[in-house]
């Protein structure tokens, strides 16, 4: 999940260089939702992961 959030974030630069500007916003919006949940998730695993081990 990450991975297509950095390369929306890429996406998003490139097109903000070229100049399309709709696009970039919505690349943008994207990476931001994935990396959100990536982060979600992260926490989450990393929480119960930790619990299920010591046990």
């Amino acid at each position: 999940m990450l991975h297509w959030a950095a390369t929306f974030f890429v996406i998003a630069i490139i097109a903000a260089l070229l100049g399309f500007t709709g696009i970039a916003g919505s690349a943008v919006e994207i990476a931001r939702v994935l990396f959100i949940i990536f982060l979600i998730l992260s926490v989450f695993m990393f929480v119960f992961g930790r619990k299920r081990g010591s046990a």
